[in-house]
């Protein structure tokens, strides 16, 4: 299957400013930068954040081949709004509108490009830790994360297979040809992922304590 992690992002080892940094400096920093880019009105201000979010995606290693990567599945949703954009309120507005998802998307790829995954999902423990006292259990929730991450590359790449499967047979119009493949893919990727979660014992503990409340 090809790889569909441009999605989500991938992490890329690197040796850059951005990769030294620690997550609890660049999380609020790439968030910020994000956050801010969509609350500030004016085309300047969003022009001059989105600049500034590039030239953390070049600080970050990240050539110009990569700048494309993450708007592959998402470039007829934005050509859509643009345009939208521009026939109710002009260029400007179009622009703004763009300029502000742009530095959102590329905040999100680099802080997944320079942390490794673990890392997030510890830190995602880390923020979840103080509800344990509402029932809330961290590592689950990481655990459910991860396997998110893990799964939309997956699922999306499996339906871009058989999509191209079965335009080679020449059956790209058949609705049939191109649901039932990815919807048997999709179970059978479910049933292994619970299964190799079974082997590891995950969900099990619930069970445990309903037999020994039987007991």
């Amino acid at each position: 299957m090809r790889g569909h992690a441009h999605l989500v992002g991938s992490y890329r080892p690197g040796s850059s400013p951005l990769h030294r940094m620690p997550l609890r400096t660049k999380l609020p920093l790439l968030l910020g930068l994000g956050t801010v880019s969509l609350a500030v009105q004016g085309m300047l201000p969003r022009t001059l954040l989105l600049l500034a979010v590039l030239i953390l995606h070049f600080a970050a290693g990240a050539g110009w081949r990569r700048l494309l990567s993450p708007l592959k599945p998402m470039w007829l949703f934005l050509l859509v709004l643009a345009a939208y954009h521009w026939w109710q309120h002009g260029p400007g507005s179009a622009w703004q509108i763009l300029a502000g998802l742009l530095a959102c998307v590329y905040a999100a790829n680099i802080l997944l490009a320079t942390t490794p995954v673990q890392c997030l999902l510890d830190a995602l423990v880390a923020a979840v830790r103080p509800l344990q006292r509402f029932g809330a259990d961290p590592e689950r929730f990481a655990l459910a994360i991860g396997l998110m991450l893990r799964s939309i590359p997956f699922l999306v790449g499996s339906f871009a297979d058989v999509r191209e499967a079965a335009k080679a047979r020449g059956l790209e119009r058949n609705p049939r040809a191109l649901v039932m493949p990815a919807l048997i893919g999709t179970v059978a990727y479910a049933r292994q992922t619970g299964d190799a979660l079974a082997a590891r014992g995950l969900g099990d503990k619930d069970d445990g304590g309903q037999q020994a409340e039987k007991g």
